[in-house]
């Protein structure tokens, strides 16, 4: 199954924010390298294999290509250049995940080295690099993103017959995501349906999302890092920041440990001491005469246990008598009352 260091496993996404730019990908190689994540994430894209000049932009944001095309020429890197992408992640303790978008990209890959592959929305219904990547005999993440039950069913069964390793994460395609298309749901939904490792892949630009995830039981969680949100790009604002990836992985990784320590509510031992320090002891609450006849309202409850009746025992106490004098305050015990 995906190589699991941490639980959940954390994936940070580049994706297109390098812009081209071989120095400002090795930038955020090192500086996600900083941040505690398990994978840092790419996208292969070859633009002669994978497009044409008649794919229309998903967002007109380029100022510098006439068409999706020529945006996937700009941002293609060479084969040679890839190997080194995938040594330096080596050499800085990152696994490298690469999303590839088309068959030729699933070559390079295997040269490169890749240990296992992330399928990307667009991609589900594609059964020719499914196959193609099938015959690898490596595993997959697989994003549900723009498919239905019906869908992923087909695709999942596809998987099954190749006897493919998988895990699925429920991800909403829209940059940034709003709350109300978060689809936390789906997680538990794609576990139950599937019975295989489960996680969520974030496109809202909010760190409490994973958080949430994480507490629905999420076993991977892939997100999108920029140096900035305003930089340029599709997927700048729809991507955390370094900083906030660093304040993220640090929740993440407090909430697992939480829900790997189930706290077992029949047994308090632990809060013994605590106990007799804040838990508290009957107390009258005025100057008491002997023989009186103890009310509700003579009684007060002060700290700590153990110097009077136990508070939780005030009905028992209610219509005795008193055997001797009490000073306003004095702890009340047993001793204090005719039998």
């Amino acid at each position: 199954m995906f190589l699991k260091k941490s639980s959940p496993y954390l994936i940070a996404e580049i994706g297109q924010a390098h812009e081209g730019s071989l120095g400002i990908l090795y930038s955020y190689i090192e500086a996600i390298a900083q941040t505690g994540v398990d994978a840092v994430k790419f996208q292969m894209h070859i633009a002669e294999a994978e497009s044409s000049e008649h794919e229309p932009f998903r967002v007109k944001f380029s100022l510098e290509d006439e068409t999706r095309f020529d945006y996937w020429r700009r941002m293609g890197f060479t084969l040679e250049q890839w190997k080194g992408i995938k040594q330096h992640c080596d050499t800085l303790g990152l696994d490298f995940i690469c999303s590839p978008f088309s068959n030729l990209a699933v070559d390079w890959l295997e040269e490169i080295g890749v240990k296992q592959y992330k399928i990307g929305s667009g991609e589900v219904t594609n059964f020719l690099i499914l196959e193609k990547i099938a015959q690898t005999g490596k595993p997959v993440i697989l994003s549900s993103g723009m498919s239905s039950y019906a869908e992923l069913d087909q695709t999942i069964n596809f998987l099954k017959e190749r006897k493919v390793d998988f895990s699925i994460v429920q991800c909403t395609t829209a940059y940034p995501t709003m709350p109300e298309h978060y689809g936390l749901n789906v997680i538990q939904e794609l576990k139950d349906r599937y019975k295989v490792p489960t996680g969520f892949s974030d496109h809202s630009a909010r760190i409490e999302t994973c958080i949430a995830a994480t507490a629905l039981g999420a076993s991977i969680l892939e997100f999108h890092v920029v140096f900035d949100r305003q930089l340029f790009g599709p997927d700048a604002n729809a991507s955390l920041t370094i900083s906030e990836t660093k304040d993220l992985i640090l929740a993440v990784k407090n909430v697992a440990t939480a829900l790997s320590n189930p706290i077992d509510k029949n047994n308090n031992s632990n809060f013994s001491e605590l106990k007799q320090i804040f838990e508290k002891s009957l107390a009258v609450n005025k100057k008491l005469p002997k023989n009186h006849i103890i009310t509700f309202d003579d009684l007060e409850a002060k700290k700590p246990k153990g110097f009077g009746v136990d508070a939780l025992r005030f009905q028992e106490v209610i219509g005795r008598v008193l055997n001797r004098d009490l000073d306003q305050w004095d702890f009340l015990n047993e001793g204090d009352l005719l039998k």
